[in-house]
């Protein structure tokens, strides 16, 4: 079975709870999984004027920061940021900004990636973010799997965006279809990058 890196930032929860999802789900099938949040940027005083992203950073604190290391070791790469301005978070663009040796080494080509969002309306530039990450896999040499319409769950209103799963934060978490779209995404994810493997 294949190694799968999620690599995420979060700033409430939303994001967080896509990622743990992917995790369980790539366990269940028996996918060895690496569960990783980038570093956060964001100044004490931005991050405590939000009980929310206060609360979130203190609950996530146990999670382990992706090192390069782990995009390296993974078969499957699974990134994963909430929206802002149409635009992967700073927070995860930074870290994808440190790959440069591993892209020049050649050492993420024809590894399965994919990705995730989270916007606060649900027209907050979902699409736009997957498709920017997009631009990385690209660069990278990787194979980018997206769920399309694979599954009947990518129909389910909460759900239905083929290029990756987005949710959209209203401070209520994350609904169950949302993250039944996401144990979709990652299930399809890798079982072709089980294929690639064999």
């Amino acid at each position: 079975m294949s190694k799968l890196a999620i690599v995420y930032y979060s700033q409430t929860g939303n994001v967080h709870a896509l990622a743990s999802q992917a995790a369980k789900t790539a366990e269940s099938v028996g996918a060895e999984v690496r569960l990783r949040k980038v570093a956060e940027l964001a100044p004490p005083e931005a991050i405590n004027s939000n009980d929310a992203w206060a609360a979130h950073l203190q609950a996530t604190a146990d999670v382990p920061e992706a090192t390069l290391d782990d995009l390296e070791w993974a078969d499957a790469i699974l990134l994963g940021t909430p929206t802002r301005y149409g635009l992967p978070s700073a927070q995860l663009k930074q870290f994808i900004d440190q790959t440069g040796p591993l892209w020049q080494a050649g050492k993420l080509i024809n590894k399965v990636a994919s990705s995730f969002t989270s916007t606060a309306t649900s027209h907050g530039g979902q699409e736009s973010t997957i498709l920017a990450l997009n631009n990385t896999f690209y660069h990278w040499g990787s194979i980018i799997v997206a769920p399309g319409y694979a599954d009947p769950i990518q129909f389910a209103p909460e759900v239905g965006n083929p290029y990756g799963t987005s949710s959209t934060g209203n401070g209520e978490g994350t609904d169950e279809k949302t993250l039944e779209g996401m144990a979709f995404q990652t299930r399809r994810m890798l079982e072709i990058a089980d294929k690639i493997s064999a």
